[in-house]
């Protein structure tokens, strides 16, 4: 009537590549760690996204290397054609390398010139190619310059206080760049573990906040969230997030108003980064003048 665990087995297996086949997250003091995820390594078998992630050292490490290698493969193509096939040359690897890269950035001197009609053959085909890989390259090096980053710092704990009358979770979340971001909206989402007919399953529940769009976050905003008999932490204490291996999930979104493009990033708290019974320091202040000032010194600072 169904299928055997080995019979579903050799289905994944056929379905998929053997390196897709697990994916190992790491549990450690309640923070999940998924192998791989996000680094530039991981994406070795999709070029595109690993020249968009790899740190400029290897970009340039990876563009010079790929450069050097395509010019000495085109050198090689050209000594086998004899020494006639590059006009005042000596026929050396060497003379015909440089040749290639003078072709392949129509630099052009003139001192070296193709000799023969496989030569101009030769000639044809790189410039063909150095167009195409000088396009790409300004591809990749524009969308590395140009993809927008959010400059958002979040305070490294996340309090549970007493908020007019009902206790309630709260983060703050400054903007480092001090710019404006327009339209700003945050989400917050709590995952645990739950267990349904014996089995574990990782729930998601979304929290509501106070107020989670700001129509222009440029200096700091601070989270809320109730837990009253509506909320997903309603009646969970500290034990209890830690034993289902709790987390929020922070995701905030808005308009960089200076490149006018969506800019979103994201955070995670856990269980340990959650202090019950504390309130945040006051980082506003105001002078006698009456003018008012934010003191960072303190963001992360709870009493």
């Amino acid at each position: 009537m169904g299928q055997s665990l080995n019979d579903i087995t050799r289905t994944s297996s056929t379905r998929h590549p053997s390196w897709l086949s697990r994916v190992r997250i790491h549990i450690e003091e309640g923070r999940f760690h998924i192998v791989g995820l996000g680094t530039w390594y991981a994406y070795w078998r999709d070029p595109y996204y690993l020249m968009l992630t790899v740190p400029w050292q290897g970009f340039f490490a990876i563009t010079v290397g790929s450069y050097v290698l395509a010019n000495a493969l085109a050198a090689f193509l050209f000594c086998l054609g004899g020494p006639e096939t590059i006009t005042n040359s000596d026929g050396s690897f060497l003379d015909a390398f440089f040749f290639s890269v003078q072709t392949s950035a129509s630099i052009g001197y003139g001192s070296m010139t193709p000799g023969t009609v496989y030569a101009n053959a030769l000639v044809t085909l790189e410039a063909i190619v150095a167009i195409l890989g000088i396009a790409v390259l300004t591809g990749l090096a524009y969308a590395r310059f140009a993809r927008p980053t959010a400059q958002v710092l979040f305070s490294k704990v996340a309090v549970v206080a007493p908020f007019e009358g009902t206790p309630t979770l709260m983060f703050r979340a400054a903007n480092e760049r001090r710019n404006q971001i327009l339209e700003a909206k945050m989400r917050v989402h709590l995952t645990l573990d739950e267990y349904s007919d014996g089995r574990m399953m990782r729930r998601f529940y979304e929290l509501d906040l106070l107020r989670d769009r700001n129509p222009s976050f440029f200096l700091t905003w601070t989270a809320l969230h109730s837990i009253d008999e509506n909320s997903p932490l309603y009646g969970l204490n500290h034990e209890d997030l830690v034993r289902t291996s709790a987390a929020l999930l922070v995701s905030l979104s808005g308009i960089d108003q200076t490149v006018n493009q969506a800019i979103h990033t994201r955070h995670n708290y856990y269980a340990g980064d959650l202090k019950w019974n504390k309130r945040f320091k006051d980082i506003l202040y105001e002078l006698e003048d009456g003018d008012r000032y934010i003191d960072f010194a303190d963001f992360h600072e709870v009493e």
